[in-house]
């Protein structure tokens, strides 16, 4: 008997780690911007999972218990240099301790910017972020979440694309026959954590510049993904976290975002960090470094008592 409830008590936590939905956030042969190159999604499992050749864009729903809903949703893209998704690391751990604070998470699996299956390399990224945000504000009843405090959240590659939203979003299509596309693909807050940010030398990553625009991209092509020179004062307000040493996406990245935002008058917070390098996630059991997460949560509970 007692083995038996053992054997319940994990079952029953190994499938609290699991997303309640999944779903396509197109219908079926409707992905735009998408060609068949005879590739296939994949995904490896080593120290964390990475998942690779997206094909069919989804969003993983994790709702808190309702008693405990703040009514706020944060959809959160996964970083990995626009080459993969770090899809648990990046993306369900931080689902989780969200719902332990009553919000709403929902992580994207986006489109990387694959030749071999998109027809324009850029957008798909992108249209796959306004379709996830659209999504979630069209359903927010459905989900206990108010329509007013949807944000956005990227690490790294998916702090680019996150910021990218933040920059460039617009109001919807109000003629559209669809219903989410009815909808305003504006974050209502942004989280950048050691995000990508300018396509410029010498503070760019490469790699992630490289497979969204090309390694030579046109300069009006560079500066429309360098989300620096595109913040406006209708910008949200945004919480950013970098940290000194971070040798793969220098701080400066958001620094310049946050020079930007202030020159426009939109607020929000920069917390940088002297150690933790790049990639840190969550940074469990990483000192003070590990205390990003609840100035974050902190932040945005400040967000709903302004509304």
């Amino acid at each position: 008997m007692k083995y038996l409830l053992s054997l319940l008590t994990l079952i029953a936590l190994q499938q609290l780690t699991y997303a309640q939905e999944t779903i396509p956030l197109y219908p079926a042969g409707m992905v735009p911007n998408y060609k068949d190159g005879g590739e296939k999604e994949n995904r490896e499992t080593t120290d964390i999972l990475r998942i690779s050749l997206v094909q069919i864009p989804d969003i993983a729903v994790y709702l808190p218990p309702k008693r405990n809903a703040s009514g706020q949703a944060v959809v959160i893209c996964p970083g990995g240099g626009y080459s993969i998704l770090a899809y648990e690391w990046e993306g369900v751990e931080v689902a989780k301790l969200l719902n332990a604070k009553g919000i709403a998470a929902f992580v994207l699996k986006y489109r990387l910017p694959d030749p071999k299956s998109s027809i324009t390399q850029h957008l798909s990224p992108l249209l796959d972020a306004k379709r996830a945000l659209r999504y979630v504000r069209a359903n927010a009843g459905k989900w206990n979440i108010q329509k007013d405090r949807i944000g956005i959240m990227g690490f790294s590659a998916g702090g680019h694309l996150a910021s990218t939203m933040l920059t460039q979003f617009n109001e919807g299509d109000k003629a559209a026959k669809d219903s989410i596309e009815q909808q305003s693909s504006r974050p209502d807050f942004g989280i950048l954590v050691y995000p990508v940010i300018s396509m410029s030398k010498p503070i760019m990553h490469q790699g992630s510049r490289n497979r969204l625009i090309g390694a030579n991209p046109p300069s009006e092509l560079a500066a429309k993904y360098s989300s620096e020179l595109q913040v406006k004062k209708e910008t949200p307000p945004t919480f950013l976290v970098h940290a000194m040493d971070d040798a793969g996406v220098p701080v400066e990245n958001s620094l310049l975002f946050f020079q930007a935002m202030k020159d426009k008058g939109v607020t929000g917070e920069l917390h940088v960090y002297p150690t933790g390098g790049h990639g840190f996630g969550l940074a469990v059991g990483r000192g003070s470094l590990e205390n990003w997460t609840t100035l974050c949560i902190e932040w945005m509970r400040s967000l709903n008592q302004k509304k």
